[in-house]
């Protein structure tokens, strides 16, 4: 099967490790800050970073509408921290004018475990990644405080849902794309791969 071409969203965060990690996953990763790039990949990643942020670049490059249409129409996507938070539909401790992309149906408490000073590094559970667990790392992350039916839980913290999967969009609390173990990034690319099918 041929390679699928996965975005990393650059519009702001950790745009550089994510392509690095798609790329050792068998992808043809490129960024992708304006709706022509948008419209040329397969599937996207939506980085960590700074979610209030994002969102407000992502209407000044004219991204969120095409943006919300690719996620609409059923492109992969996966979202790592403050993509996590893009992706939800509601968003707890965020502000007023914070714009979200939708696509999981799940309410998110932004900064849930603690402000910089408190990141951290786990070890995680997660479903459908092989080989046992991954090192999640946790920076300003958020956590999901409530899903829909629709919605898979694929991994909990200390009690809290950290991964979440609704059809072809994935979303982790932590930072995969830091540790060096990009079994999360083959998941996703398998999804992108299937979604192509």
């Amino acid at each position: 099967m041929s390679t699928p071409t996965i975005g990393v969203l650059a519009l702001q965060g950790d745009v550089r490790e994510h392509l690095a990690a798609l790329a050792t996953a068998d992808a043809l990763a490129r960024p992708v800050r304006r709706p022509e790039e948008l419209a040329e990949v397969d599937g996207l990643v939506i980085p960590g970073g700074e979610s209030t942020t994002m969102s407000k670049l992502a209407v000044i490059f004219g991204m969120l509408e095409p943006l919300r249409e690719r996620v609409r129409a059923g492109m992969p996507v996966y979202g790592t921290c403050a993509g996590m938070i893009m992706l939800a539909d509601k968003i707890l401790d965020g502000r007023e004018d914070q714009e979200t992309l939708g696509g999981i149906d799940m309410i998110v408490r932004r900064n849930a475990f603690g402000r910089q000073n408190e990141s951290f590094e786990a070890t995680i559970d997660m479903a459908g990644v092989e080989g046992g667990p991954v090192e999640g790392v946790f920076i300003r992350a958020p956590w999901v405080e409530s899903v829909g039916g629709a919605v898979e839980v694929l991994a909990t913290h200390d009690g809290h849902t950290v991964a979440v999967r609704q059809g072809n969009v994935l979303a982790t609390s932590f930072h995969p794309e830091l540790t060096g173990d990009h079994r999360v990034h083959a998941l996703f690319v398998e999804m992108v791969r299937a979604g192509r099918s």
